[in-house]
């Protein structure tokens, strides 16, 4: 597992594994997205084998897959509200994770967004996404 951590509450990652998701679980998340679409890449893992893992391990799993064509996704308030919850953690996961930081990027309030596009620029994500979809370019 590969996390980067946005804030105090949110870390976006790289592909996971079922095999990743005991230890997510033992790092105190309480909540997996899942932003990547299934079948997006031969041989990865299916969103039904990392819900199994996720519930498994006590884990509250939503797949909210996001193309680059579809972003920010038909579930983007829900997962507005998930990121809002500072009670319980979560961590999301796409191919790379940049989908993820772009989402978390675009999600947070207009007076906190500087804040959150400094924290995912400074881990080196490429806020191309946020940028089209919050009109910044």
């Amino acid at each position: 597992m590969n996390e980067s951590r946005l804030s105090d509450t949110v870390a976006v990652s790289p592909q996971i594994t079922a095999d990743d998701v005991p230890a997510i679980a033992a790092a105190g998340y309480k909540v997996l997205i899942n932003n990547r679409p299934d079948g997006e890449a031969q041989g990865q893992p299916t969103s039904a084998e990392i819900e199994a893992a996720a519930v498994a391990a006590g884990l509250e799993y939503h797949y909210m897959p996001v193309t680059a064509s579809n972003f920010p996704g038909a579930d983007f308030a829900a997962m507005t509200d998930l990121l809002d919850d500072e009670d319980r953690p979560v961590f999301l996961f796409c191919r790379s994770g940049t989908r993820c930081a772009n989402l978390w990027v675009s999600s947070r309030a207009a007076e906190a967004r500087e804040a959150a596009v400094a924290a995912a620029g400074g881990k080196g994500f490429e806020l191309a996404m946020a940028d089209r979809y919050l009109g910044r370019t």
